[in-house]
């Protein structure tokens, strides 16, 4: 239970509502709308999940995709760039603020809520700047909008991106140095440099992966909306966070991990959308996200615990004398 319980409350959360709502919630059509939703959150949990394998945090992940999927649609309807390029150039900014991000963390040595918050704040505004706080609407070739349209197997495009992000990620955190180095670094930062890790590269290049991440999310999530608004996109940063520290507390109970991370987001997707079909009132997402984010930290902060004493057994063990 500790380590399968959340994929095990997945799965009865979804024979719950599929008995209480058998001609709604066990549909193709509801699974095809619950992939395609949060795929966006799914995006941004497993970006907002890399900094902390390092023991850092990155709110920018909610604030940047703001500017994000604005900039990927006004670079085409204002600036009338091709689509490749406008796509091109969002990541490469999004790039360019997660190595600025990492720069503040470890050379000027900011705390990484505070360096992260401030620069969010400062994308969301120049989000608003750059509309006027008005809406960016205009022609997009189908091109771009087939980042969202397109499906194979009836499966959406972003619930793809998902799976083969997830697969990557895994591969890289789970059976790759780096990933093993990253998560070091989050243990304990003095041992891992001790042990000839390069810490200040290893964090940078987390906040730079977490930054080309979200930007590519800002254009998938462009190609959803086709509208540009500063109003949309703060809204997933919260549920994005709850999957990542939800994602702590199961399959490697302790730390962050990539389907954790997915199941984490699981519960959030199917939870939210049999409440809404049961008539949960406008607040009930909010309010539901908010309960699970400190839920999820209470439990987070059980399991490292937990697994902290279970390593320390042994070793007392083996110092204990013989009488």
């Amino acid at each position: 239970m500790p380590i399968y319980g959340l994929p095990i409350l997945v799965i009865l959360l979804v024979i719950l509502f599929s008995a209480i709502l058998p001609d709604t919630f066990p549909t193709a059509l509801n699974v095809r709308l619950i992939l395609s939703d949060k795929s966006i959150i799914a995006l941004l949990a497993l970006a907002a999940m890399i900094p902390m394998m390092a023991g850092r945090i990155d709110l920018t992940v909610g604030f940047g995709i703001v500017l994000w999927h604005i900039l990927a649609i006004s670079l085409q309807v204002w600036f009338h760039l091709p689509w490749p390029v406008a796509v091109l150039l969002v990541l490469i900014a999004g790039s360019l603020v997660g190595l600025f991000n990492g720069l503040l963390v470890e050379v000027a040595q900011v705390d990484s809520f505070i360096a992260t918050l401030g620069m969010g704040t400062i994308l969301y505004s120049l989000a608003l700047w750059h509309t006027g706080g008005r809406q960016v609407i205009g022609f997009l070739p189908n091109g771009f909008l087939d980042i969202n349209a397109l499906s194979i197997f009836s499966i959406p495009m972003p619930a793809i991106y998902v799976l083969v992000l997830s697969i990557l990620m895994w591969l890289v955190t789970e059976r790759l140095p780096v990933g093993r180095e990253i998560y070091a670094i989050g243990a304990n930062e003095k041992a891992a440099a001790l042990n000839g890790i390069p810490v200040r590269r290893r964090v940078i290049g987390v906040f730079v992966v977490s930054g080309f991440l979200t930007a590519f999310t800002g254009c998938v999530l462009a190609s959803q909306l086709r509208i540009g608004q500063a109003n949309v996109g703060l809204d997933y940063l919260l549920p994005a966070l709850v999957g990542a520290f939800l994602g702590s507390t199961t399959i490697r109970p302790g730390r962050v991990n990539v389907w954790g991370t997915i199941c984490g987001v699981l519960i959030l997707a199917v939870g939210i959308s049999g409440i809404q079909q049961l008539g949960g009132a406008f607040y009930v997402e909010p309010l539901f996200n908010g309960v699970t984010l400190v839920v999820s930290i209470a439990l987070a902060g059980f399991a490292q615990r937990r697994r902290t004493k279970v390593r320390a057994m042994p070793q007392r063990a083996a110092i204990r004398p013989v009488s």
